[in-house]
């Protein structure tokens, strides 16, 4: 396992981040306790220090799990939480409010079983609560020590610019770390929130990088295995995802590796700073995600999933990287400008 740094916090990552949403057997898809405790255990064993969880996932289950199992090794880990989202139907339990923020930092410092979360997120934007007011809110409560660092989730790129831009004029901490689904059949970050993490030197945290279990090739044979999605159902189905699927599932066959692997070792190769947000229901799951430590994607590999997977015209960027476009631009400063 190599390691991250967390945006410009100097806290160490793993570049693997167990995301433990399976922590439970709430919501009908995770693990019991006790392969929760064997997931947790094997992904500490190949060295890995850096788990997410929420709230609201398995109803509050993942983080008391969590918080059970990390115990003896809490000084070592790095522990994501997040807030936003809620199941109750109480009105102000909800959004981001800095009434929901303190309650909900609360419930989960006490769930957890710590004085402290090292990176805690802003789950979701709820176009409610101005930039100003979120910073100034998150800095009081980083002030307060419950929290190391934030994170932002699932939020526009532009109001995350216009947040840490708030935050450096004021001095104030910005976000360390940015999540969003990111995945070989999901890859719009590529516009503005990847570029975005690179300006402003936020660690990219991608999850669902398997895409809910289509990166598999479970979904292109018929079985009788229960599954999460159904076709004509679920959009993640369709006709090109699962040619997508079947494109990597016969790469995966050449190379000698699985599909989940290849689809994970993609993740982390696409983007410098990053660390995957994968989950497993099972130890076996998790294991042979495990093995993506063990070997990289050559440079043919990565152009070739690249090319499979690429999305549509990413302007202004790609406009600005045409030749002429270049050309114009800096006319008359050739040999002065190093670019």
């Amino acid at each position: 396992m190599d390691y991250k740094l967390l945006g410009k916090t100097g806290i160490k990552v793993s570049e693997l981040c167990l995301g433990t949403m399976t922590f439970g057997t709430d919501w009908n898809f995770g693990s019991n306790k006790e392969e929760s405790q064997r997931v947790f255990d094997a992904f500490c064993n190949a060295g890995g220090n850096f788990f997410d969880t929420a709230n609201i996932y398995t109803t509050g289950t993942s983080e008391k799990y969590l918080g059970e199992f990390m115990q003896s090794e809490r000084d070592n880990l790095v522990i994501a939480s997040k807030y936003s989202l809620t199941e109750s139907n109480k009105i102000n339990l909800s959004g981001n409010s800095r009434k929901n923020m303190t309650q909900s930092v609360e419930g989960s410092l006490k769930r957890l079983g710590t004085d402290y979360i090292d990176l805690y997120y802003v789950h979701a934007w709820d176009f409610l609560v101005a930039p100003e007011e979120l910073m100034r809110n998150l800095e009081y409560l980083l002030a307060s020590g419950k929290i190391l660092s934030i994170g932002i989730s699932d939020t526009p790129a532009y109001i995350t610019s216009r947040c840490n831009t708030l935050a450096e004029l004021r001095g104030w901490n910005q976000f360390a770390a940015y999540q969003v689904e990111y995945c070989l059949t999901e890859r719009t970050a590529d516009r503005e929130i990847i570029p975005l993490c690179e300006h402003d030197d936020m660690l990219f945290c991608g999850f669902g990088p398997l895409a809910a279990g289509l990166l598999t090739g479970k979904y292109l044979e018929e079985s009788s295995d229960p599954k999460r999605m159904t076709k004509g159902v679920s959009a993640r189905l369709s006709e090109r995802n699962l040619a997508m699927s079947a494109e990597i599932k016969a790469l995966s066959k050449e190379i000698g590796h699985t599909p989940s692997q290849v689809a994970i070792r993609w993740a982390m190769q696409i983007v410098k700073k990053s660390s995957p947000i994968f989950g497993a229901r099972s130890l076996k799951q998790c294991e042979e995600n495990l093995k993506v430590l063990d070997f990289s994607l050559s440079s043919d590999q990565m152009d070739k999933l690249n090319l499979i997977s690429k999305i549509g015209p990413n302007n202004p960027n790609d406009f600005l990287k045409l030749q002429r476009v270049v050309e114009i631009l800096y006319a008359g400063q050739k040999g002065k400008i190093k670019k």
